[in-house]
């Protein structure tokens, strides 16, 4: 009964990461640099599933060996860095859950014709009462799970349809004519960056699935959310390369939904808003438990109060973006913040799997530590290059 407990608890942290990943942002981030790279995209995607991996295993594994979340783990490595990354993740969550509002209020503006504000305080009050049931994880694991299957099998379907050339995607994958690190920083900050690689991973220290005993549990976990998101990172991928390749113009005020629109008419139009609906509400509910969860552990207070605070966090979301719209240079400024955070929060995580005080008598593999540091180094570079370029040095 416990091992099928633990199942259940393992899928729901996979697909809430996952759920987590795959937003407005998502969606639109995939039909750009599809446009943009055409059948090379998929050697970046393939490039991003290799980073993403080596950072969510090692986050993972550490934070439940350890039994501690983030913010703490990092207080004992350094006094004071877990304020800093919690203040930087919960910023950067809040910033992002406004997106993540807009996404769903776009849904249902494009499924019911209501206005976008309307879809978001619609969404909200969905979001908000996964949170006031008395057994909120279990119905967040559910949701989490319905709504990442709903995604995946409606952009299967919208990728068959649109005829892709699968065996050119298959050769540019490994054998590329145009490649991007813009792409690749982007990719992977959208899938590991930020908040969203611990969603998953604190969503397991709630359940109580830590410990060394659990290490092949927490690998399988960590795995399958990163399958979860590249699956449908994938399909959005060629999807958008067969619209392309049949001569389709995406529309650069909405690529995601040209996407849809071009390869299924109307029908295509209406699923779009299915999916940046179940995207930007899973995101919310995803955002709003992790971004709280990085402070609940500072003030028995904030513990105690954690779904009251978490449900204010989701109303502020929703009445900033009711107040001033979607504040797309915030959104830029913070994506590029969360382009820093990936590699501190992995470094910090590298460090402590090498302090006896925080994980005992664990032994990191040594092979899975040195890809971890290529992969802080890696991003680290190419977030500096990236904020270079927006501040035009």
């Amino acid at each position: 009964m416990k091992k099928q407990r633990n199942w259940s608890v393992l899928m729901g942290a996979a697909f809430l990461m996952a759920s987590s990943a795959i937003g407005p942002g998502f969606l639109t981030q995939t039909a750009v640099f599809t446009a943009q790279l055409g059948a090379s995209f998929g050697f970046v995607i393939l490039l991003s599933v290799v980073l993403d991996a080596i950072a969510q295993l090692n986050i993972w594994r550490i934070i439940t060996v350890a039994g501690k979340p983030a913010q703490d783990i990092a207080n004992q490595v350094f006094p004071g860095l877990g304020y800093f990354i919690s203040l930087l993740v919960f910023l950067g969550g809040m910033a992002f859950n406004i997106g993540n509002i807009a996404g769903a209020g776009l849904g249902l503006n494009v499924l019911f014709g209501v206005s976008v504000g309307q879809g978001a305080v619609m969404s909200a009050i969905v979001a908000i009462g996964i949170f006031i049931y008395k057994e909120s994880g279990k119905a967040m694991d559910l949701f989490a799970k319905c709504m990442g299957c709903l995604k995946i099998a409606l952009a299967l379907y919208v990728a068959y349809i649109s005829n892709p050339p699968l065996a050119q995607a298959a050769i540019r994958a490994v054998n590329p004519t145009q490649f991007s690190f813009t792409a690749v920083l982007t990719i992977v900050g959208g899938t590991v960056g930020g908040y969203i690689t611990f969603a998953g991973a604190h969503r397991l220290l709630d359940a109580k699935i830590t410990g060394q005993q659990n290490l092949p549990v927490v690998n399988r976990g960590a795995l399958s959310a990163i399958g979860l998101a590249s699956l449908m990172r994938l399909l959005l991928f060629i999807a958008a390369l067969g619209v392309i390749t049949a001569g389709g113009k995406l529309d650069p005020a909405n690529p995601a939904a040209s996407i849809f629109q071009l390869a299924a008419g109307q029908v295509g139009y209406k699923l779009f808003g299915v999916i940046i609906w179940a995207a930007g509400i899973s995101s919310v509910v995803g955002s709003a438990y992790t971004s709280v969860s990085f402070i609940r552990s500072f003030s028995p207070l904030i513990l105690k109060w954690n779904r009251g605070i978490i449900i204010g966090f989701i109303i502020i979301s929703c009445c900033i973006f009711l107040a001033i719209g979607k504040p797309v240079k915030t959104l830029l400024v913070v994506g590029a913040i969360n382009g820093f955070i990936l590699p501190i929060a992995l470094g910090v995580m590298l460090v402590a799997a090498y302090r006896s005080k925080i994980i005992a008598s664990y032994k990191q593999p040594l092979w899975l530590t040195i890809l971890g540091v290529l992969v802080v180094g890696t991003m680290t570079w190419m977030s500096i290059g990236a904020i270079g370029q927006m501040l035009g040095w």
